[in-house]
């Protein structure tokens, strides 16, 4: 006795096996982002008020950069994800959803890359 039923017999699709993974790291950047969050709102508010030189000295260090790259990362990655899940799920046209997939990727590859510019910049002083 199967359960596959005669349409996936015929066209012999199973699962993309890709579900579990998507998941992970959808819950890894989503603590990741809130650990890196704190760390962002603690720097915040340890410097709230600092002129700009304080601000630059601070932001020049690898312990305050490197937090900051990682969350440009994790945010752009989470967002990605994110948004593939809803576009899966509510673009029904095959070229449509393609065509969307592909802008979501591009789009937040530019803001990772953007922000990780930004911190760099601010970081080296540039």
């Amino acid at each position: 006795m199967t359960l596959r039923t005669p349409m996936k017999n015929v066209r012999h699709l199973g699962s993309a096996k890709e579900g579990t993974d998507h998941f992970w790291k959808s819950r890894v950047t989503a603590v990741a982002n809130l650990v890196l969050t704190g760390f962002l709102v603690a720097f915040l508010v340890e410097h709230a008020g600092s002129d700009h030189a304080a601000l630059k000295t601070a932001l020049g260090s690898p312990v305050v950069a490197v937090p900051l790259i990682l969350l440009a990362l994790s945010a752009a990655i989470h967002m990605k994800l994110g948004m593939q899940v809803i576009i899966e799920d509510y673009v029904h046209g095959e070229g449509t959803r393609i065509a969307t997939l592909l802008l979501n990727t591009f789009f937040a590859t530019s803001v990772g890359a953007a922000l990780v510019f930004a911190v760099l910049k601010l970081s080296l002083g540039v």
